[in-house]
């Protein structure tokens, strides 16, 4: 009988089944409910999840990890944070980009992600710190899949040479096309951008991701406008816009017709749960608005939403490990998403529905034939994962382990007794 590099024993599936998963080189040989042939290693889950890797579709490497050494956000403020950002940036190296943006990569890694799309400001006539994210890349493939993407934190029509900038950097590392139209001068400026970036991004036969509607003002509607684009360019499935902020601020008549228009164009909306909710509602008294995308409303609407963590301690978020279940924790309680089908929804979310975005037209769960990119939690489920908030146990990508944990006991010391807490409801005797 054929033996596998590792069978995976006892795991259990997001749909509660329980499976063993055969490993052969780099790929996922086999997922059957008993497979007789043994691994060269054998691992038991011991009854726990078993998913896909977790996927951050929107963070900022560049900048992760400037709070508190190089900057403060004294008023917690979008507008201040990309001030102090401005200030930062002139400084920045290549091997200080490179030093900040590994470590968080090594947390992320450790929390179960293995695939990152991390926007990459532009803005600069030197590239500083796009060129030092190209060179990580390649240095930590083995670890990671990271996508760049160029993004025009200045304005591209507003901004000295956005224009050309966003071209240079395309031919110098940067995988997909961003921008922000809300940033722009007029709302006519902004159109402009998203024309110019849809026009490229079919040029180059890229990807697009665009941060959109970041901002409270239920006028902000161009994603409606990108919507239009993905169909004229026949771009579907290749187009993100991250934020979308103002939807959250939209009425409901209006809100109907964009669900319906964003489905036709098939784009996926990221969300940021932890930034968003401490940037957005800054102008509000009371009631302040939750400040992220109505993402229950357009996840049943068939509509595909993926999460990013955003920002690892950096001038819009001085918190944050790079643990993606965190966002996605976020992200229920927000949403108002705590029914145990919609909970399984968010987890998806993080896992699957990421997977997606970040390689379209590609199987985006565990099954035969994928890489064997994986994770065994120390959770039973995906409920119990996002009521945890649990360490990845294990950590493959591409048939080799990458990273490990203990799982978390504390020691509870009672009437002479020493006792294990591990957050689960004992069982009743």
């Amino acid at each position: 009988m054929e033996r596998w590099n590792y069978v995976i024993r006892n795991a259990k599936l997001t749909g509660a089944r329980s499976v063993d998963i055969a490993i052969k080189d780099d790929r996922i040989a086999d997922i059957a409910d008993n497979i007789a042939e043994t691994g060269i290693e054998e691992i038991d889950a011991h009854g726990q999840l078993v998913t896909v890797p977790l996927v951050d579709a929107h963070i900022h490497l560049d900048a992760t990890l400037t709070v508190p050494e190089r900057t403060t956000n004294h008023s917690g403020t979008l507008l201040e944070g990309i001030q102090r950002w401005s200030e930062i940036k002139p400084d920045l190296t290549v091997e200080d980009v490179k030093t900040r943006a590994r470590e968080a990569i090594l947390w992320e890694v450790a929390h179960g992600t293995l695939q990152i799309r991390s926007h990459v400001d532009i803005c600069d006539e030197k590239l500083t710190a796009l060129h030092a994210l190209r060179e990580l890349k390649d240095e930590m493939a083995e670890l990671v899949d990271l996508q760049l993407v160029a993004f025009p934190q200045e304005g591209v029509l507003c901004y000295p040479h956005g224009q050309e900038l966003m071209e240079t950097a395309l031919h110098e590392g940067a995988d997909i096309v961003g921008g922000i139209p809300h940033y722009e001068w007029t709302r006519e400026d902004g159109i402009r951008e998203l024309e110019y970036v849809f026009e490229l991004a079919h040029r180059e036969g890229r990807m697009i991701d665009v941060h959109c509607d970041e901002t409270d003002d239920p006028e902000s509607r161009f994603v409606e406008t990108m919507a239009r684009l993905t169909k004229v360019y026949e771009w579907e499935g290749r187009v993100s816009a991250s934020h979308t902020t103002a939807m959250h601020s939209y009425n409901p008549a209006y809100g109907f017709k964009l669900r319906r228009i964003l489905r036709q164009s098939d784009m996926a909306i990221i969300a940021n749960p932890l930034t968003n909710v401490v940037l957005q509602g800054r102008f509000d008294d009371f009631p302040k608005r939750r400040g992220m995308a109505p993402i229950k409303e357009l996840d049943a609407y068939g509509i595909p939403v993926a999460l990013g963590f955003d920002c690892i301690m950096d001038p819009w978020y001085p918190l944050g490990t790079g643990n993606l279940l965190q966002a996605a924790w976020m992200a229920l309680h927000l949403g108002h998403m705590t029914g145990a089908q919609e909970m399984e929804r968010v987890f998806r979310m993080a896992t699957v529905n990421g997977q997606s975005v970040f390689y379209p037209g590609q199987p985006n769960d565990l099954v035969a034939g994928r890489p064997a990119d994986l994770v065994i939690w120390d959770a039973p489920s995906a409920i119990e994962a996002l009521r945890l908030l649990p360490v990845a146990q294990t950590v493959m990508r591409h048939g080799h382990i990458v990273a490990q944990a203990e799982p978390s006991r504390h020691q509870v010391y009672y009437q002479g007794q020493n006792l294990t807490v591990n957050f689960r409801p004992r069982t009743a005797r």
